[in-house]
């Protein structure tokens, strides 16, 4: 498989402190990569440098085949560099559809004088926009809800939502940030299995989580991060018998033993 997206030596810090210490690392195409690690480690910091949201100190992003290094967020979403957030991310007093409209607006809308004008081209982007946010409120089981109000749907919902808002875009790439966290195993295994799909629609992924359970039944490769820099690379079977990956979650006794 080719590789879609190559990090070297990404680093940033804050004052003294280093996040993000010459990370590198490679996602290949139809891949399914986790970015793990004990609690600042620099996961959300490596995703935040990967998405644009902040710019590194050092180091290359290549996506690809282009370098994007620092470019901002909506640059990278409308070449298919896309990223979800840890918390639900939604305009809360607006409804479910029109949050969705979100994401499609990235790579969907005409151009403003065409909008404007009402042109043929406008009008057909539109019905396109439509079916899009139809199919993709359906695919998550929220198409029945479409003119709810999005705050008051219940936190798992909004998680979908978050996903729905991503997809939208059109990604070549989607980052999860913690897509599990705060649901229930149930909830979980149903992000699982929903994530698969997503793959197999043609969208390569990196997910953040501390679920390990989740992680591990979900991706085909492990990246983990220990203090802002790489711990270990591989499989997941190789990476959880790692010693030092266990003495990083554990503590020097359990990776000893």
């Amino acid at each position: 498989m080719s590789r879609l997206l190559e990090t070297s030596g990404l680093s940033r810090s804050f004052g003294g402190l280093r996040a993000v210490a010459g990370l590198s690392f490679a996602v290949a195409e139809g891949e399914i990569l986790g970015l793990i690690g004990p609690n600042g480690a620099g996961k959300t910091t490596a995703i935040n440098l990967l998405s644009g949201v902040i710019k590194p100190n050092a180091g290359r992003v290549v996506f690809a085949g282009e370098e994007v290094t620092g470019l901002p967020p909506h640059h990278l979403a409308r070449k298919g560099l896309v990223r979800t957030f840890q918390s639900t991310v939604v305009y809360g007093h607006r409804t479910v559809r029109e949050n969705a409209l979100r994401g499609a607006f990235l790579g969907l809308y005409p151009g403003v004088v065409p909008a404007f004008l009402g042109t043929l081209r406008a009008r057909a982007r539109r019905r396109e926009t439509e079916d899009r946010i139809a199919e993709l409120l359906a695919w998550f089981g929220l198409d029945h809800l479409g003119e709810a109000i999005a705050g008051s749907l219940p936190y798992g919902r909004q998680k979908s939502l978050g996903m729905v808002i991503a997809l939208a875009a059109r990604p070549r790439l989607l980052m999860l940030d913690e897509p599990v966290a705060g649901l229930a195993a149930e909830e979980a295994d149903q992000v699982l299995e929903t994530i698969r799909r997503i793959r197999q629609r043609g969208v390569t992924l990196i997910v953040v989580d501390h679920n390990m359970r989740f992680i591990s039944g979900l991706c085909d490769r492990l990246v983990v991060l220990h203090h802002g820099q790489e711990l270990a690379q591989g499989t997941p079977q190789q990476v959880l018998a790692d010693s030092a990956v266990i003495a990083a979650y554990l503590g020097r006794g359990h990776g000893a033993a």
